[in-house]
């Protein structure tokens, strides 16, 4: 190993346990990492600028726009509302409602601004049924990263896989809805056990929810339905991009300006308001550090190492991948470790003989890293975006959650899920 990739390698694991710590912002790390490996020479400036997915970048800022101008009608509330209502208030009732609004929201939109949306409603709801509401929000996490499994844009890991790959909306809808719905329905009964049988609301607390008014947090009618419209849109442009030649990014965007042009008189800057552009940059960091090691020739040792393991059978290469991104994502942040894994498969499948060549025989790992990196986020509070966002509206509410309460929950509820992902993969492609 050369000193150049022995630096870069030290570099990129420190940064990436104190990313993970979430004791230092991680945009600042990850750009402070962006431009050392550039100045040092670990990667050209020319190659770090090329070694950018722009398609997921493009992605996520136009969803994140679409997103931010859909919140401001309502609507999630409205849902949230309806479905306790629907409900009529029936402690775990209401527990299986919001989780399944959750998961599908998280599946079509993405699960970090779904739990910002529905969390503080289901303080709301759950205070005035005189219950608790932390078992709720650990629920409605834990269902926000099940369900954004689902699809092509429900979690960032996905679209990063998504892209480097070339596979399509559909493609993640077909090969992995099928177990995702399994997994939210395992979670379901999981749930029962855990919070379900011990849950009580008297008639008075139950009328109390009942007389909510869902249709006053409808704010903008008309805003309401141009957002419906483009949202659905912008999926149905999901569903057909591989037939239409057109990337998801380049959808979402044109989507994105759509909404705006339709959304009334404002200026550009307010819609831009709505872009997460910490997470943005906090991308456009990540992907020249991945790049500089893949220039080093780091990625291309690990990737022979993990052949060297599994004897480049696919079966166990899968497996491998789905226990490892599984166990990983419950205690480090998912996405620097999916954007370390891409090229990882990526080298594997040109340094064995048996698949170079053959991309299609490479899908199988392709799913187990999504499932175990999407679903290995739910073992512990920090193991998921989702997870923190929710603990931080909780405990600014007053009801904080511990590391200890959620992970004795999400570990086993993790190696469920990864169990029947171990099965259905199995299964299905082998």
């Amino acid at each position: 190993m050369s000193y150049q990739m022995l630096f870069a390698v030290v570099s990129f694991v420190v940064l990436f346990i104190l990313i993970s710590t979430e004791k230092f912002n991680k945009t600042i790390l990850a750009l402070f990492g962006a431009f050392l490996f550039i100045s040092i020479g670990i990667i050209p400036q020319e190659k770090a600028f090329l070694a950018e997915d722009w398609n997921v970048i493009f992605l996520l800022i136009g969803m994140m726009i679409i997103v931010g101008i859909t919140k401001h009608t309502g609507l999630f509330q409205f849902v949230a509302v309806k479905m306790v209502k629907w409900a009529k208030g029936r402690p775990f009732v209401v527990m299986i409602y919001l989780c399944l609004v959750t998961a599908l929201f998280s599946a079509l939109l993405d699960n970090v601004t779904t739990v910002l949306i529905l969390t503080p409603i289901t303080i709301l709801v759950t205070v005035e049924l005189g219950l608790k509401p932390i078992p709720f929000i650990i629920a409605e996490a834990i269902s926000s990263n099940v369900g954004g499994t689902a699809t092509l844009i429900g979690d960032p890991p996905n679209i990063m896989i998504g892209s480097a790959v070339g596979l399509s909306f559909m493609d993640f809808v077909v090969n992995l809805t099928p177990v995702v719905l399994i997994c939210l329905a395992l979670f379901i009964g999981m749930a029962w056990f855990f919070w379900g049988r011990t849950m009580y609301v008297s008639n008075e607390r139950r009328a109390r929810v009942m007389e909510f008014d869902e249709y006053k947090f409808l704010q903008d009618r008309r805003l309401l339905i141009v957002s419906l419209t483009v949202l659905g849109l912008v999926i149905v442009g999901f569903l057909v991009h591989s037939l239409i030649h057109l990337e998801a990014a380049t959808i979402a965007m044109a989507g994105a300006s759509l909404l705006m042009l339709l959304s009334g008189k404002h200026e550009v800057d307010k819609f831009f308001e709505e872009v997460e552009w910490g997470t943005i940059f906090f991308f456009l960091g990540l992907f020249i550090l991945v790049g500089g090691l893949v220039e080093v020739g780091a990625i291309k040792k690990l990737a022979e190492f993990f052949l060297s393991l599994t004897g480049g059978d696919i079966k166990n290469t899968t497996l491998l991948i789905l226990w490892v991104s599984g166990l990983f994502s419950g205690v480090v942040d998912n996405i620097p470790y999916v954007a370390t894994m891409i090229p990882l498969i990526k080298e594997m499948g040109t340094a064995d003989p048996a698949l170079a060549g053959n991309a299609a025989l490479l899908l199988p790992v392709w799913w187990a890293l999504s499932l175990g990196a999407c679903l290995g986020g739910n073992a512990t509070l920090i193991g998921a975006s989702a997870n923190v966002v929710s603990a931080g509206l909780s405990a600014k509410s007053g009801y904080p959650i511990s590391f200890l309460e959620f992970t004795k929950y999400g570990v086993v509820i993790t190696l469920a899920h990864l169990a029947v992902c171990t099965v259905y993969l199995l299964i299905v492609y082998f």
